[in-house]
């Protein structure tokens, strides 16, 4: 057993000399839905309505991925390089690709998602953005430079490649295509990133293009385009300028556009003629709804992407990132942030406006009078007036909520109501709107502070002291209330390895009164707490017990005990080292201090005092040594003190003395 060491010199430190104490202890002492997406890069997305499928080009990457509505890949079709624009067939069943680095057009198997056929165009051909039109597919085609068009024909038994479609030869590089169902025998095309922007139209319906419009516009770095379901409109995604440009199909005369915002990017319209325009915007909303012919006009609704990276502004849209549900009842975004990370997002309620609900009520009422509640009802789409809002009041009597009636807006989308406070307290007021085809669901609370009483709450033993492991009964009282009669009563323990504990819920008896006992070891502070009713406040009261350590000190190694007066001493010869042994209610970290005292000419002075560790089973030895003088009546007391024993969770405690003397 390790013990610590103490110089019987210390015993004379007062009155003869300096010391040095040691000692040993007895024992060893983390909008919408998104999913990021794994792409380094966007060439195009299409929606497939027949599969509930998206699917999304790589071109970087070199392969397609295929995702179901919510944005799970469900499958990755690979060695595709420079895969860029997609077309679907009109009955889904066929995905067309084309990839540009092998020049080839590639057909996918919609159901199986697998590659079904490769369509080769010719060395060097670079094919780009399929668009079906006319009983034929088309593409542009050709290295930066030399642009031009081609159809691949696969309605014999087998597939026809035409190139240089376009006699005018205008395209510095592939084109963009788009086309429509609704007008089969119409493409439109357009040049990418070039100002000032170029715009062709043509006829595809004998099967040859024929071009019917063409212009050099006034817009520059066109980064997509869409053609109207009726084949009347192409509308034009480009960096400037700050809307997205709509143009007639029949002359490419310019008509009003959609004020969308700086740096357009994207555009898709879905089959009923709503319009989807995205831009990249950092600080303003991304993409914009406008209802079929609506150019010029607020949005429906916007959408503004989140800030899942490092910069100060939100994630944006990719260039031609945009692509809707053929039902309408989506539209799917893929966003890039500032560390090049891919999501896809889905965009809810499209065609809806988003209506907003405001309630304003007083901060502070009184209890049963009456106060008055106002707001609004409000969106971009204008909601007619007397549309009906529910009301729910919630407080301490209804706390799921009571429903009140049913206001109605007037002709400016106001509200107004009265209501008379039962209960006190917290009282919300919820109004809600429920929505209608043209509008989004939509709600708002506002809360009311509600005048209560007063009551009193008593709770007793604060301050007092108490011995280790003892059983003792706090009691709280409680006043005047209106309902409510249930008082809970806590318990915690001083230090952090002990929770905070209810020891006791109930209704106190008809004296206000409820006891509960606490078995002491530590420190302790017991709260009652009185939650309220309708009618009187909530209050909480503590009482902080005291606790002290179980503390004895025993002495070891003596020849014989014997009374000096009325006090038992251990005597010691001076060739023999007494030990002290400590037992003291153990925690972790605790030191005991060990005070020797020697009295001299009938008066005890102090001698020297250490703190020394305790083991883990709460016991210390401390062994005296040194040269022993004879003759003088010592005492040696182990004590716990708050704070300097190593922590805080129980009260000065001071062991009994223990006395001895040396003889010869």
């Amino acid at each position: 057993m390790r013990t610590r060491r103490i110089s019987t010199a210390t015993a004379f430190a007062v009155l003869f000399s300096s010391v040095v104490l040691a000692g040993g202890a007895a024992s060893p002492a983390a909008a919408d839905s998104s999913r990021i997406l794994p792409a380094t890069s966007l060439g195009d997305i299409v929606a497939d309505g027949v599969h509930q499928r998206v699917f999304i080009s790589d071109p970087q990457s070199g392969k397609i991925l295929a995702t179901d509505y919510s944005g799970k890949v469900v499958r990755t079709l690979g060695s595709l390089p420079g895969v860029n624009g997609l077309e679907l067939s009109a009955d889904s069943s066929t995905l067309y690709a084309g990839v540009a680095a092998s020049g080839h057009i590639v057909a996918i198997d919609t159901a199986t998602l697998t590659e079904s056929a490769r369509y080769d165009i010719g060395p060097g051909t670079r094919p780009t953005h399929p668009a079906l039109a006319g009983g034929k597919l088309w593409f542009g085609y050709g290295p930066a430079g030399d642009g031009n068009i081609g159809s691949l024909d696969l309605s014999g038994e087998e597939p026809v490649v035409t190139l240089d479609q376009d006699p005018d030869q205008t395209w510095a590089g592939p084109p963009i295509l788009a086309s429509s169902p609704g007008a089969p025998g119409t493409l439109a095309a357009g040049i990418e990133v070039q100002s000032p922007v170029e715009l062709a139209v043509y006829d595809v319906a004998s099967g040859t293009a024929t071009r019917t419009a063409h212009i050099r516009g006034d817009g520059g770095n066109m980064r997509d385009l869409a053609l109207s379901p009726d084949g009347t409109q192409v509308v034009v995604a480009s960096a400037a300028p700050y809307y997205h440009q709509v143009y007639r199909t029949s002359d490419l005369r310019a008509e009003k556009g959609y004020t969308s915002d700086a740096y357009p990017n994207a555009v898709d319209i879905a089959p009923n003629g709503t319009v989807a325009a995205g831009l990249h915007g950092w600080y303003e909303p991304d993409v914009y709804i406008y209802p079929k012919g609506a150019s010029k006009t607020a949005p429906v609704r916007t959408y503004d992407f989140p800030n899942t990276g490092m910069s100060s502004g939100s994630d944006t849209l990719e260039p031609a990132g945009l692509a809707w549900a053929p039902d309408g009842s989506r539209v799917f975004a893929v966003t890039v942030n500032s560390e090049g990370s891919r999501s896809f997002r889905v965009l809810t309620d499209p065609n809806k406006s988003v209506a907003t609900v405001t309630v304003s009520a007083p901060a502070k009422a009184a209890r049963a009078k009456a106060l008055t509640v106002k707001g609004s009802l409000r969106a971009s789409v204008a909601i007619p007036a007397g549309t009906s809002l529910t009301v729910t009041r919630t407080d301490v009597e209804s706390p799921k909520g009571k429903s009140l009636r049913t206001v109605k807006t007037d002709a400016k989308g106001a509200f107004t109501f009265k209501d008379t406070p039962p209960a006190g307290g917290k009282v919300t007021y919820k109004v809600a709107y429920a929505g209608s085809a043209k509008h989004t669901a939509a709600s708002r609370s506002a809360s009311v502070t509600v005048s209560r009483a007063a009551t009193s709450l008593k709770l007793n033993r604060n301050k007092s002291l108490h011995a280790y492991d003892k059983n003792v009964s706090f009691t709280a009282t409680l006043g005047k209330t209106h309902k409510n009669r249930v008082v809970e009563l806590w318990a915690d323990p001083f230090g952090t390895d002990k929770p905070k504990k209810l020891i006791k819920k109930a209704k106190v008896n008809s004296k206000g009164n409820l006891s509960a006992t606490v078995n002491l070891k530590r420190d302790t502070t017991v709260t009652a707490v009185f939650a309220g009713d309708a009618r009187y406040a909530s209050k909480t009261v503590k009482s902080t017990a005291y606790t002290k350590v179980k503390v004895s000190t025993t002495l070891s190694k003596h020849y014989k005990t014997a009374k000096i007066g009325k006090t038992t001493y251990a005597y010691y010869s001076k060739k023999k080292d007494p030990d002290f042994t400590t037992t003291m209610t153990h925690y972790k970290g605790r030191s005991h201090r060990l005070s020797l005292e020697l009295n001299y000419q009938g008066t005890w002075y102090d001698a020297g005092q250490q703190y020394f560790p305790l083991g883990g089973n709460g016991k210390s030895i401390v062994t005296l040594t040194g040269t022993h003088e004879t003759g003088y009546k010592m005492r040696v007391r182990s004590s716990y003190i708050n704070g300097s024993s190593g922590d805080n969770v129980n009260s000065t405690t001071h062991g009994a003395w223990k006395y001895f003397i040396f003889t010869k």
